[in-house]
């Protein structure tokens, strides 16, 4: 009886419910307990802050004689759709948050990261093992596939932002040996959390809320499953309530909590500054996107990111929109957490498992 029971309260979560009951095992399928106003949800321990670049370097591969390792990780994600260039940013996002950035997440094999709920819709894995098995052919046993990581974040921002995102990304990553399914439910900033939640976790990171709302505008791409805020759907008179017209086409389209829709209704298949206008306009699926205007400090941002460049004659740009580099910055910030080093970790011969023997 005990495991149907778990069974139930994690398709429960997954159907991201309306009833004060679904919604308790909404937070319980991402590893919290029921909200309690008076008890603070558990956090993951807050680390010691960082060397901003410990051990990683810019152009590392070129004094291992792999100089051509990025372009080659390039080249792979140019062949990928603009979802799986979306999933390569997701990936990164959530390799880092659990464990490091240490490609943890690629581990395939029972209660592994990959098998954990928040983690069931990720893509981009093909494409990671392809950049891999042609690094394997070029410069065998030399590029981690934490490195591999980071760099395709890196060229599917690029690629999607047409340019406007782009930055060098210190290597020298080795690719960590642990993955557990249960370190995602509290490390994985949940889609409900609260402004405090969710700032509270990425501090836990070493981010800032400068970085956590520069990241946030990755939901700019990439698309949702219905049953992830389907709770968001109902009519709502709180501050945070969804727009009520783009509720009542979402109710229309979400047929099923399985049906999938864009997470930027406007722009789509661009990186871009749209989500923070969306924001403006409760234009967004999720409470974590909601909240960002729930504070002084965080709406400065949001409003700050939203901005449109002026356009001179209406034909010449001037100025630059502050959140493309505040993006990248924060992907570079945030590529530096808990670093493997030798000690630690290894370099992967295949990303989806660790190594059998030694190089």
């Amino acid at each position: 009886m005990a495991p149907k029971l778990a069974v139930l309260a994690v398709l429960a979560s997954l159907l991201g419910a309306v009833s004060c009951e679904l919604r308790i095992s909404l937070y319980a399928g991402y590893g919290f307990p029921p909200p309690n106003p008076n008890q603070p949800f558990k956090l993951p321990p807050a680390s010691p802050p960082k060397n901003p670049r410990p051990d990683l370097k810019v152009g590392y591969y070129a004094a291992k004689k792999c100089p051509q390792a990025e372009e080659i990780v390039k080249r792979a994600v140019e062949k990928a759709t603009p979802g799986e260039k979306a999933g390569l940013i997701r990936l990164f996002f959530h390799d880092c948050f659990v464990e490091g950035c240490d490609a943890s997440v690629l581990l395939a094999g029972p209660e592994t990261e990959r098998t954990a709920f928040p983690n069931l819709s990720l893509r981009g894995f093909n494409i990671i093992e392809d950049a891999k098995a042609a690094l394997e052919e070029e410069c065998k046993g030399v590029v981690s596939c934490a490195d591999i990581v980071a760099f395709a974040g890196r060229d599917a921002s690029c690629s999607l932002s047409d340019g406007k995102i782009n930055y060098d990304v210190p290597a020298g990553r080795y690719d960590g040996k642990v993955s557990r399914a249960n370190d995602t439910f509290l490390n994985l900033p949940p889609p409900f959390g609260d402004l405090k939640l969710i700032t509270d976790m990425f501090a836990a990171k070493g981010l800032d809320q400068t970085d956590m709302l520069a990241l946030s505008g990755g939901h700019s791409i990439g698309r949702s499953a219905c049953g992830s805020f389907s709770n968001r759907l109902q009519p709502d008179n709180s501050s945070t309530a969804m727009n009520r017209k783009l509720a009542d086409q979402l109710n229309t389209t979400c047929t099923a909590d399985s049906v999938n829709v864009p997470q930027d209704y406007k722009t789509p298949y661009a990186l871009d500054h749209q989500y923070f206008k969306n924001v403006q306009e409760h234009n967004v699926l999720f409470t974590s996107d909601a909240v960002l205007l729930e504070s002084p400090e965080t709406k400065v941002l949001v409003d700050s990111f939203a901005r449109d460049p002026f356009f001179l004659s209406g034909i010449l740009p001037i100025g630059r929109n502050p959140w493309y580099d505040a993006f990248a910055k924060a992907m570079v910030k945030m590529g530096n957490w808990e670093v493997k080093n030798s000690t630690v970790g290894e370099i992967r011969e295949f990303c989806g498992k660790v190594n059998e023997k030694i190089y």
